[in-house]
């Protein structure tokens, strides 16, 4: 097949096994060619930047940046790529969460390669597709609920930068680590987390781990010990 026809893909998911039996279902049919795998949404958006893929297949749950606020990174910087997630959570707030950012498509992960393929090639041509176990819930995406309020709500008022500070100290990690990690001062991190909890009136790190659970940023079992 002319590989001038085929479509990129760009695989973002920190499990290496995944990304390895997602590469190898995809590229067997033969007009679909994987240009990169990022194991962090921060790599996913880097590597995005770099290849400029038709399709990303988007997990949610990803270390140093979630897939969530991956996507509407790549969304902004390449809006001709399309989003597929790809994730555990058959959750309606997930679904309405990735569609608000931009995302064109939500399959769970006991999907087959067969639905897998034909996901990617409906997103690529523009349409939207969803697994059958959710379409129903995915047609009205626009409901008001709960947690898809208090991510919209996030979305509108944290800056990018703020987001990724925000997953970091949730994640359990020191001003130092993240100023490590998002190449800033230490300065810099305790000012973006002021500002972080004062846009959310939140006043310790465990009521800001616990609306990032409650957002979506971060899954619950990242941090074990909170109470």
């Amino acid at each position: 097949m002319n590989t001038a026809k085929r479509i990129t893909v760009l695989l973002a998911d920190d499990h290496t096994v995944v990304r390895e039996g997602l590469r190898t279902l995809l590229e067997a049919e033969g007009d679909i060619e994987v240009v990169g795998e990022a194991a962090t949404g921060r790599e996913a958006v880097a590597l995005a930047r770099k290849t400029r893929p038709s399709v990303v297949v988007m997990d949610i749950a990803m270390p140093l940046l979630n897939g969530l606020e991956a996507t509407r990174q790549i969304r902004k910087a390449l809006p001709e790529t399309r989003i597929l997630i790809l994730s555990a959570h058959n959750d309606d707030a997930y679904v309405d969460q990735v569609m608000r950012l931009g995302a064109s498509g939500y399959l769970i992960k006991q999907t087959s390669a067969r639905v897998l393929s034909q996901a990617v090639r409906e997103i690529q041509k523009g349409n939207t597709f969803f697994s059958p176990t959710i379409a129903r819930s995915a047609q009205d995406y626009g409901r008001s609920r709960d947690h898809g309020r208090l991510m919209k709500k996030q979305g509108a008022r944290l800056s990018s930068r703020e987001v990724e500070v925000l997953q970091l100290i949730a994640e359990g990690k020191a001003n130092k680590q993240v100023a490590a990690e998002l190449g800033i001062s230490v300065k810099t991190v305790e000012k973006h987390r002021q500002r972080v909890m004062q846009k959310l009136n939140i006043h310790d790190t465990a009521g800001l781990t616990r609306y990032a659970i409650a957002a979506g940023i971060i899954e619950s079992s990242v941090r074990l010990t909170i109470h």
